[in-house]
């Protein structure tokens, strides 16, 4: 695949939903401009901001649209923007993405190479601007997850993500009823529909987010974890996919069995019973290898990127992640089967 320098085969709409983007929103569109393929429009949907943003993309030269009582979420400003699109392909990109400047033109190369393929996403690169650990961990573990996922995906991406419009249309668009996690039931749809959808992870774009650590775990709580469980449980199936396939899996059991033993040390301590407390240390110590064992290779990726203080930090952020993103899983997969029973036993008997 040649990334640049060909003559253009198709027209690329970019549609960037934007909800007070700042500063972010000129990278973004700077990056577009600057690309070694450019975009043949660039479409911003300003959801309701309060910044200027809408004036800032028409001083930058794109094609705004407004949505009415805003923000109305990014699917819907989304769907306005494909909606006044003129290309065959549209790329969606973030408002606090940079593209690369071969982003749009390795998109372009896929799509037209391989005609079978409705769509096809990338990942954020592996330096993010902002390093403080809880931006430099979210956006590390997104690049290597992506970089290790299955070519044939499952799932969609939209901060940097492109669908030919024919086929995006032909399933509906995006979903507005989803606040987060739209872009991946639009993923399952197509896949539903029988089309092709590839993660070409040489596809990279700079995350200009700054991360804190309350708004990563609200976002893999609320926006992640909660919407994902929803999507598997109206699916019936579970996906292997990205951060879902099967060492992903095994880790979470394997934190799950750390907090157990490291709970059982401490009530036996608590209760004076520390000679009792050596089988579960023991479990602590053997949990702990697993977790490590499982996930060696992000653990020394983090290492890599960010020295042996970042990687300590990144691999506590992760089991973390396992703890809480599980027990999501968990309770809202209970909470599905409760309803379920309770449904099926006031349904009236025929005699």
């Amino acid at each position: 695949m040649n990334p640049a320098g060909e003559q253009k085969s198709m027209r690329l709409s970019v549609v960037v939903p934007v909800h007070n983007g700042g500063e972010g929103l000129r990278l973004c569109l700077q990056a577009l401009a600057a690309s070694a393929r450019p975009p043949d429009e660039v479409i911003v949907v300003d959801d309701g901001s309060t910044d200027g943003s809408a004036a800032l993309a028409s001083a930058l030269a794109a094609h705004v649209l407004t949505t009415s009582a805003g923000p109305r979420g990014p699917a819907h400003a989304r769907n306005r923007g494909a909606e006044v699109a003129t290309g065959e392909v549209l790329v969606f990109i973030d408002a606090d993405v940079a593209v690369h400047a071969d982003t749009l033109a390795r998109m372009e190369a896929l799509l037209a190479g391989e005609p079978d393929v409705a769509a096809v996403f990338g990942c954020y690169d592996d330096h993010p601007p902002a390093r403080n650990p809880a931006s430099l961990y979210k956006n590390l573990l997104h690049h290597y997850v992506h970089q290790h996922g299955a070519r044939e995906a499952g799932t969609f991406w939209s901060g940097c993500g492109a669908v030919r419009r024919a086929v995006f249309w032909a399933t509906r668009g995006f979903d507005e009823t989803w606040t987060s996690m739209e872009d991946v039931e639009l993923g399952a749809r197509l896949r539903q529909a029988g089309h092709r959808i590839r993660l070409c992870p040489e596809i990279q774009a700079t995350h200009l987010k700054r991360w804190t650590l309350a708004s990563l775990w609200r976002t893999d709580i609320f926006g992640r974890a909660v919407p994902w469980t929803r999507l598997i449980l109206r699916q019936g199936r579970l996906s292997s996919d990205l951060n879902l396939d099967w060492r992903s899996r095994l880790s979470a059991l394997a934190a799950w069995a750390l907090l157990a033993c490291a709970l059982l040390v401490l009530a036996f301590g608590l209760l004076g019973l520390g000679r009792l407390a050596i089988w579960p240390g023991l479990g602590v110590l053997l949990a702990s290898a697993g977790v490590a064992v499982l996930n060696a290779d992000l653990y020394r990726f983090f290492f890599r990127r960010g020295g042996a203080r970042f990687a300590l930090i990144a691999a506590a952020l992760h089991v973390a992640y396992l703890f809480y993103s599980s027990l999501v899983f968990v309770c809202l997969l209970v909470s599905h089967r409760l309803r379920g029973s309770v449904g099926r036993s006031r349904e009236p008997t025929i005699k």
